[in-house]
């Protein structure tokens, strides 16, 4: 964990390697499921957290050490963008004085630089492969004026998540892993006296900007020092949060940087292991399988299931049965988060007659 807080609450990374961290994402329901099973193997669901440093003015265009920076932001599937709050003359600022919606919109406009960058280099690759075979390659065509919209809407100061597209321009621009097209999530890191009070003069300019640049954006606030204190000294953390009447935010950044990825989770549970595992939304029970083993998948037969709250009310898997809440599904199912699984598979070898 100590890693994780380092990846977000970092102020100011000035190496060009990233620092990355994978933290457990926390769940009540697979505290319950290892406090029930007492298994001797518990394995949670985890984030991967990278900490890039701050872009600069100019980093689309290789200022400062942009054109690094920007590649790491390309391999990673979703931002938690940090717009600092505080003053601290320890904390020394690039641009000389606090000012986050001046931070965000330079960051974001180096993303959409590079973008536009990315496109212009591309879209004549493209082109030419549009030009020799006309309508024959429908694919190519769409993906061709996909992209030069794309390429316009950005010159327009618009990102590419933030624009309505169809199946097909989606299709199209999955090929390209735009950095505009990742989804986003505010970090606002307070000071711990502001964040203890919930006042901060930047609180409410933050909002007014999200919600007309970024409508429907999710902002959290924390305190990358108050985490730290916690982390420093974990005896006497209960003690601090209660006496100060606040909590830590921390788990809620790692649950929604979770599901903004689009990720759920489904468990598999005995004596022996209770373990969660990462499928993407709408997975049908055969790759759900596969996650397990890929043999799983390629003989799946059926997949056992219930619900974690049936588990719960019911005590037991034979209670569960017994409630007639015990389902047998094919391979048509879409697995649900927390859903509990058991699956019935068989390979046989090909070659055997």
């Amino acid at each position: 964990e100590r890693g994780f807080i380092k990846a977000v609450v970092s102020t100011q990374s000035t190496g060009i390697d990233p620092n990355e961290s994978r933290v457990a994402v926390p769940d009540d329901r697979f505290d319950w499921l290892c406090d029930h099973f007492k298994p001797p193997s518990k394995v949670p669901a985890y984030l991967q957290v990278v900490d890039i440093a701050g872009l600069v003015k100019g980093a689309s265009e290789g200022a400062g050490l942009g054109n690094a920076f920007l590649s790491h932001i390309k391999a990673c599937d979703a931002i938690f963008s940090m717009m600092r709050v505080f003053d601290d003359p320890d904390v020394t600022h690039v641009d000389g004085e606090v000012d986050p919606i001046r931070d965000t919109e330079t960051i974001f406009q180096e993303l959409r630089m590079k973008d536009i960058a990315y496109l212009t280099d591309n879209i004549e690759k493209v082109h030419k492969i549009v030009a020799r075979m006309g309508d024959k390659d429908k694919a190519a065509k769409n993906e061709y004026e996909t992209m030069l919209k794309a390429r316009e809407l950005l010159q327009e100061g618009k990102d590419v998540r933030k624009c309505t597209w169809s199946n097909k321009e989606i299709e199209a621009l999955n090929k390209h892993l735009l950095l505009t097209s990742k989804p986003v999530i505010y970090l606002i890191n307070m000071s711990e006296k502001d964040y203890i009070k919930k006042k901060g003069k930047w609180l409410m300019k933050i909002k007014q900007y999200l919600d007309e640049a970024d409508p429907g954006a999710m902002m959290i606030p924390f305190s990358g020092a108050l985490e730290q204190r916690l982390l420093d000294d974990p005896d006497n953390a209960k003690t601090f949060l209660e006496e100060n009447k606040t909590q830590s935010n921390l788990n809620k950044i790692i649950v929604q940087g979770y599901k903004t990825l689009g990720l759920q989770y489904f468990f598999t549970v005995g004596t022996d292991e209770v373990r969660a595992w990462t499928i993407q939304k709408y997975t049908k029970a055969p790759q759900a399988a596969g996650k397990i083993h890929s043999d799983m998948e390629r003989g799946f037969i059926k997949a056992e299931v219930y619900k974690y709250d049936d588990l719960v009310e019911h005590k037991t898997e034979s209670g569960v049965k017994a409630a007639g809440k015990y389902k047998m599904e094919g391979k048509n199912y879409e697995v649900h988060d927390g859903d509990i699984l058991m699956i019935k598979f068989n390979v046989t070898d090909s070659k055997k007659k």
